[in-house]
């Protein structure tokens, strides 16, 4: 899930091309892959508040100190590391994202972006056949689950704080969090209204680390989890309001519709549905942010896709859900909630 700038994606429509542009984009993957290394390495936790020097960096990574020094240097260049004399140290903004002491640490969705790279190169590939590139059982490997799972945990906590006081549950009694992993919206959500008890629907193995994240925020006795796919299996219970976030995505328009209609039918009367998504246009040509998420799903899902503003209203509507309307908010990777009564 790269962030893209909303000003970028509205520039790429109106900028125009020139071959050194052209260029800058095709090989701006030299410097992912150098930011990619670096957090891979350590290399911003490692040095923390303490400069160091290049030998000193190669000498506790174990690595070629040529080598080392290169990308040092490289990463010097991006204005991610300040050189004095061969000491080297973090930047303010290295230190507050990419050391893992800091609380404001992204470098799990870093890694997660670096173990996608494979598919993406072979993008032609699953254009020409219509099938993934990649497969879920990919995400077996403990690593990459990490990277994923933490990766989007840490996106969730930049933006949860934020929806939660642009959304109103004032009045609601119990959200269903579908698909809601760590339940990191239903800890904000939560923890914005008092009054209001949450289930995080997920499968098993996402158990553990939803309890031990919910009891960190002290809400274990208001938050509780229940397993399940929320593709192929039932949801046990009715809820006042139902948060689907990011999950329509990896699932094809028939499962989608499925998806939402299993949401609808445990909400009581009066209760709200929200969909959180990254929506393209009615066009399906934009933004750019959701037509590249689109191609992620392509290389990743059989069916899966970015869906359009008025796509997702039509679903939520078939479903029995009225007074559809998109909430109004402006997020850094053109995310979107979309809001329904049944």
């Amino acid at each position: 899930m790269p962030i893209i700038s909303t000003e970028r994606n509205k520039d790429m429509k109106t900028e125009e091309w020139t071959p050194g542009k052209l260029l800058e984009i095709s090989g701006n993957y030299w410097a992912a892959c150098a930011i990619h290394a670096g957090v891979k390495l350590g290399i911003f936790t490692l040095i923390g508040n303490q400069p160091l020097s290049g030998q000193e960096i190669a000498r506790q990574l174990n690595g070629d100190p040529r080598g080392v020094s290169m990308l040092l240097n490289a990463l010097t260049a991006m204005n991610l590391l300040i050189n004095k004399d061969g000491v080297y140290s973090n930047t303010p903004f290295s230190s507050s994202f990419l050391s893992k002491e800091s609380p404001q640490y992204i470098g799990y969705m870093i890694m997660h972006h670096h173990h996608l790279m494979a598919s993406w190169s072979q993008l032609d590939k699953a254009v020409l056949s219509g099938k993934p590139i990649r497969g879920r059982a990919s995400f077996e490997d403990e690593t990459v689950r990490e990277s994923f799972l933490m990766g989007m945990f840490n996106m969730a906590m930049m933006l949860a704080p934020r929806l939660a006081f642009i959304i109103d549950l004032s009045n609601k009694r119990h959200l269903l969090d579908l698909g809601g992993g760590p339940g990191t919206y239903a800890i904000h959500f939560c923890l914005k209204n008092p009054g209001l008890k949450a289930t995080v629907y997920d499968l098993k193995t996402t158990r553990p680390f939803a309890e031990k994240t919910i009891a960190r925020f002290g809400l274990s006795e208001r938050i509780d989890f229940q397993d399940g796919d929320y593709v192929n299996t039932d949801i046990q219970g009715t809820f006042d309001a139902a948060w689907l976030s990011q999950i329509l995505h990896g699932e094809g328009p028939d499962e989608a519709q499925r998806i939402i209609q299993k949401a609808v039918s445990v909400l009581e009367p009066g209760g709200h549905i929200l969909i959180h998504e990254f929506l393209l246009n009615n066009t399906l040509d934009g933004p750019m942010q959701p037509a590249l998420f689109s191609l992620n799903m392509l290389l990743g899902t059989n069916q899966g896709q970015s869906y359009s503003e008025k796509q997702v209203m039509d679903m939520m509507a078939k479903a029995g859900a009225r007074e559809i309307r998109s909430l109004p908010m402006q997020t850094p990777n053109d995310s979107g909630v979309i809001q329904g009564t049944v």
